[in-house]
């Protein structure tokens, strides 16, 4: 197990630490932080690289003694195979709790219509407080990173948000020295986010340091897809592709996993962690600007869902 640094380490070059030590340690310092704080949180699990990331941290965190929190997922119905077979084998590897919130179930009773174009991830918010009201979570770990998308980038890791999920940046609270404030009123909840200093590098570096297990679908594959706004994506029920979105056989991989009306694949032949870092290394796109059509509906997309409640 890696030594973690105290509270108020600064940076790699005042402390003899690796770039990855620091972050590692602020990801440990920060969740601990908010088993300190808090009486009942929750950290958000798709199966996903940075999820599986930020579970780790967790698992280190506590180790010996297991995760003392729950795991939750919003399953939008339309996630890929290959991911969910992943997170379930994590959770049952690791003894742990897994709560699963599903868009399916909300829109079979009428909660929740699909959407004209067949993507779900925006239909998550609601299943999502939902799952938050019913569990009486306080606090919710996300894997968000600040390099992600601009709206990430305002966000503290300690996000505020009110009685009904949203988030507004006026009330972001200053976070000077690794302090965090999680006070709240009643109704309200905390987001936190570990890896909101990490970048896409970070993360892969940390992966191929930890030997993280992914699952496959990051990693180069044949793969049947079509082409549609500037994506490769996956044939599937949520109704791709259209008559006129011929569908071939690329090598292929995903940068990032969601719902897979909206999650597009990227040609590549890196099979192992050591090439994807090669690739990104090269990349001049971030991985939810290459390849997430959710973030592509306005300007705003993704601040707009934040503010209803979206992560």
């Amino acid at each position: 197990m890696t030594t973690v640094a105290g509270p108020f380490t600064d940076t790699a070059e005042t402390t003899g630490l690796s770039h990855l030590d620091v972050l590692e340690s602020e990801g440990v310092h920060i969740i601990r932080e908010v088993l300190g704080e808090f009486e009942r949180p929750v950290l958000l699990f798709s199966g996903g690289k940075d999820s599986i990331v930020m579970l780790h941290l967790a698992l280190k965190a506590f180790a010996p003694a297991p995760v003392p929190f729950p795991l939750l997922h919003v399953d939008t119905g339309h996630n890929f195979p290959e991911v969910l077979d992943h997170r379930d084998r994590t959770v049952a590897r690791h003894g742990l709790r897994l709560h699963v919130a599903s868009v399916q179930e909300f829109i079979d009773s009428g909660r929740l219509r699909e959407r004209p174009d067949g993507t779900r991830n925006p239909l998550q918010t609601e299943p999502l407080l939902d799952a938050i009201r019913r569990g009486g979570f306080d606090a919710v770990f996300g894997g968000g990173r600040r390099d992600e998308e601009k709206a990430r980038a305002k966000e503290r890791v300690f996000s505020l948000r009110d009685e009904f999920g949203g988030w507004d940046p006026r009330r972001q609270r200053p976070e000077l020295w690794q302090l965090y404030n999680g006070r709240r009123a009643p109704g309200e909840h905390v987001r936190v986010f570990p890896l909101s200093n990490w970048t896409e590098l970070d993360v892969w570096q940390y992966i191929e340091r930890e030997r993280i297990d992914l699952p496959s679908i990051y990693y180069a594959h044949d793969r049947e897809v079509f082409a549609r706004g500037g994506m490769w994506l996956a044939p599937g029920e949520w109704g791709g592709p259209r008559e006129d979105e011929p569908v071939e056989t690329r090598t292929v991989r995903y940068r990032t996993v969601g719902d897979m009306s909206c999650t597009g694949a990227v040609d590549s032949t890196a099979g192992t962690v050591a090439e994807v870092i090669d690739e990104i290394v090269e990349s001049r796109l971030t991985e939810r600007g290459s390849s997430r059509a959710d973030d592509k509906l306005s300007e705003s997309a993704m601040e707009d869902r934040k503010r209803e409640g979206y992560f």
